[in-house]
């Protein structure tokens, strides 16, 4: 159990001081992935971003993600009797809010570049996972050399499902419990996290990289 985002980072990033000074990225799904992100991070004296990516849902049950889309890309990983004007307006709809959530977090800054670096994906916890593993599969379309995902809380089907995936390098999580229903079930405190405090970690981290 965790007592927050802040404290769940605190104890993830004890696990990945070994990318310390491995020329690494740190990517935050946001908006809860980015107080965990903002601590490793610092620790690692890393830059942090986000991924701006967002699931397709499903026609008949829009939880179920059977794709994801960036502003640059696409992958559709369970589409399979789905017809192609549902996936053509939900990706022109999907990139509409991206370009929003663009220009509200990026302002004067520009996206970090990932070819070639150790990239480490956060996120506050898995549920089921299929939107990460597509947005997964989008980053490795940028050539990172390695890819490390890495939560505070996951449950077990999905961890083992990550560790077999061939664009993933690294699975780090700290509680993989046999008894999951949500991720907000493993913290004390978890507050939905707002767009300025999600844009406020980003500045915080920009200012603090430069002032090193």
């Amino acid at each position: 159990m965790f007592e927050d985002r802040i404290d769940a980072g605190t104890q993830l990033v004890h696990k990945l001081l070994k990318y310390k000074d491995k020329n690494v990225v740190v990517l935050a799904i946001p908006r809860g992935g980015l107080p965990i992100g903002a601590i490793v991070a610092q620790a690692l004296k890393a830059p942090l971003d986000v991924v701006l990516t967002k699931k397709i849902g499903h026609p008949d049950h829009k939880e179920f993600a059977i794709g994801a889309v960036s502003l640059q890309d696409i992958i559709l990983t369970d589409a399979m009797g789905v017809s192609q004007d549902y996936i053509d307006i939900e990706v022109a709809r999907i990139r509409k809010k991206l370009r929003e959530r663009h220009a509200q977090y990026y302002k004067q800054r520009t996206p970090e570049m990932l070819k070639d670096k150790t990239v480490i994906i956060i996120d506050d916890g898995i549920a089921t996972g299929n939107t990460l593993l597509a947005t997964v599969k989008l980053v490795n379309k940028q050539n990172p050399k390695i890819i490390v995902v890495a939560v505070p809380v996951a449950p077990r089907s999905v961890i083992q499902k990550f560790k077999t995936d061939p664009n993933i390098d690294e699975v780090i999580c700290l509680l993989v419990p046999d008894n999951f229903w949500a991720v907000g079930q493993f913290y004390e405190n978890f507050e939905q996290v707002s767009d300025e405090e999600a844009i406020s970690f980003l500045e915080e981290s920009k200012h603090k990289k430069m002032t090193d």
